[in-house]
């Protein structure tokens, strides 16, 4: 898997949902905001399963978005990942750990922030996960 730098120009916006689960996707866009552990955070081999301290938020696509609270993917840099597939939180984990070891081996500043993105595009189901960079 290739993990990339990616520049967002534009926020992407989500209404939020009551009681989110990452890890069982249903159909449409979604997009969770996780706070990652802040020991685990800057470990070049941190411990996967304390890795995401705390699931923020989550929330489902809208094309337009209403003046109330929303989450968003906010516009900024980012190291950033994909596969065509949902992915399993252990896969999951698994890529957020790469991300990381990638982003501290070349010695980026990494935000304390991960995102994971699911989407339907091309006819596949894709999963994306994005850590600020500074």
């Amino acid at each position: 898997m290739e993990i990339l730098t990616l520049n967002l120009l534009s926020p992407l916006f989500y209404i939020p949902i009551a009681n989110p689960n990452p890890f069982e996707h249903s159909d449409g866009e979604e997009l969770y905001l996780f706070e990652l552990d802040e020991i685990e955070q800057n470990k070049f081999e941190p411990d996967k399963n304390k890795l995401l301290n705390r699931l923020v938020s989550g929330g489902k696509k809208t094309a337009n978005p209403p003046s109330a609270a929303l989450l968003s993917l906010p516009k900024g840099s980012y190291l950033f990942a994909q596969t065509r597939e949902t992915l399993c939180r252990d896969d999951i984990l698994s890529l957020a750990v790469e991300l990381q070891q990638e982003g501290l081996w070349q010695k980026l500043r990494l935000g304390k922030d991960l995102y994971i993105r699911y989407l339907y595009e091309d006819e596949n189901f894709v999963t994306q996960i994005f850590r600020p960079i500074w």
